[in-house]
C-alpha cells in the first residue's frame, strides 16, 4: 500500500541527499532515507526519519526500500571523476544503479521518480545551454558519460515501464549542511582555503548553493512535467580564479594569493605528475590532464528559464552561495 506523501531519498548521507532530507522533514513530508551504509549514522543526527539500507548495485534491496513510497528522490550514484579503474568504479556502478532503481520502482508501485542528473548531460556548443541542446557529445570522462547515458536510459526505462520520470541536472552544489568527505565542488573551496590552487587552469565551474538544489528536486517532484528535464544551475559561471579572489576579499588574514597564470603545456606537466602519483597511491589527484582537456577554458553558462518558469526555482547568485560556502567551511574547521 502507498503511503501518502512518503518520501524515499536514496544516496542521503550524501551532500544533496541530505540536504533534501533535511527540506522534506521541514515540509512535513515523511521521508525515507536510504545509505549503502547503515554505519555512517552523523548525517541523520536529531532528524525524524526513516534510515533503511539499500545499494543501487543491488535490486532486491531498492525493492524492499520502496516499498510504500509514493516519491522516489533517485541521488545516490558514484559522484567522481577519477578512479583507478573509472569504467567499473564509475561508469558501470551508475548506468547499473539507474536500471536497477528504476525497476525496483516500478515493481514497489511508486508513483513518481525525480532523477538526480547532472549538468554533464548536456550539449556545450551552444550558449547559454539549454536543456533542450540535447546531450553531451564529449565521451572523454567516464562520469560524464555514466550521466548521459544513466538519463537516456532512465527515460527509456520510466517510459517502457509506465512511471513518470522526471530529470533534474545540478551544477556544482556548495553550502551546508555537508559532512567528510566533501563532495568534489565542494572540495574545491576546501582546496582555494588550504591553498593549493597555485596555477590559474582557466577552469570556470557553475556555483550553486545545495539547498537551491534540494528545493529543486523539491519542486520537480511537485511541478515537473514528466519526461522532461530542468537545469538547477545559475545563469553565470566562475572561473575558479575569479572565486579565489572572492576568498581572498573574504578572509584577507589568510593571505590567500591569486593563482598565477602559466602556459597549458605546463598545467598538462602538473596534471601528468599528479595523475602518476595517484596511480602509485591510489589517491585522486587534485587535477588530471583530463580535466585540463575537457574544462580548461569551457563555459558552464546555462539558460534557466524553464525551470524558473515551470517550477518556480530561484537559485541564490554564485557570489552569494560562494560567500556563505566559505564562512560555513571557516566556521567548521573539521571539514577542512
Amino acid at each position: 500500500m502507498i503511503h501518502k506523501n512518503l518520501a524515499l531519498v536514496s544516496g542521503a548521507n550524501g551532500h544533496l541527499g541530505n540536504n533534501l532530507v533535511r527540506l522534506l522533514i521541514n515540509k512535513g513530508i515523511p521521508v525515507r532515507a536510504s545509505v549503502r551504509n547503515i554505519k555512517n549514522t552523523a548525517p541523520f543526527h536529531g532528524l525524524d526519519c526513516e534510515v533503511v539500507q539499500a545499494d543501487i548495485t543491488d535490486k532486491a534491496s531498492f525493492v524492499k526500500a520502496l516499498q510504500g513510497v509514493e516519491t522516489f528522490y533517485a541521488v545516490g550514484a558514484s559522484f567522481k571523476l577519477w578512479a583507478k579503474d573509472p569504467e567499473k568504479e564509475i561508469y558501470d556502478v551508475n548506468m547499473q544503479g539507474t536500471r536497477y532503481t528504476i525497476e525496483a520502482a516500478a515493481e514497489a508501485g511508486v508513483k513518481r521518480i525525480v532523477y538526480i542528473s547532472s549538468i554533464a548531460a548536456l550539449d556545450y556548443t551552444d550558449l547559454p545551454t539549454k536543456e533542450s541542446n540535447g546531450y553531451n557529445p564529449d565521451r572523454r570522462d567516464m562520469y560524464y558519460n555514466s550521466k548521459n547515458d544513466g538519463e537516456k536510459l532512465a527515460f527509456q526505462l520510466a517510459h517502457e515501464l509506465g512511471i513518470e520520470l522526471v530529470s533534474v541536472m545540478p551544477a556544482a552544489m556548495i553550502g551546508s549542511e555537508a559532512f567528510l568527505p566533501l563532495n568534489v565542488s565542494f572540495g574545491v573551496l576546501k582546496l582555494i582555503l588550504n591553498k593549493q590552487i597555485p596555477m590559474d587552469t582557466k577552469i570556470t565551474l557553475n556555483w550553486i548553493d545545495v539547498k537551491d538544489v534540494a528545493e529543486g528536486c523539491y519542486l520537480a517532484a511537485q511541478k515537473g512535467r514528466s519526461g522532461e528535464r530542468y537545469i538547477l544551475a545559475n545563469e553565470k559561471c566562475m572561473t575558479i580564479t575569479d572565486t579565489m579572489v572572492l576568498a581572498a576579499g573574504l578572509y584577507p588574514k589568510l593571505n590567500l594569493k591569486k593563482p598565477v597564470a602559466v602556459p597549458k603545456f605546463i598545467l598538462y606537466a602538473i596534471a601528468g605528475l599528479m595523475e602518476f602519483s595517484a596511480k602509485i597511491m591510489g589517491k585522486a589527484p587534485i587535477i588530471t590532464t583530463k580535466d585540463i582537456a575537457m574544462f580548461s577554458g569551457l563555459q558552464q553558462d546555462f539558460d534557466i528559464s524553464k525551470a524558473r518558469n515551470e517550477l518556480g526555482f530561484n537559485p541564490k547568485r554564485p557570489e552569494q552561495a560562494v560567500t556563505e560556502a566559505l564562512a560555513y567551511l571557516m566556521a567548521n574547521p573539521d571539514l577542512l
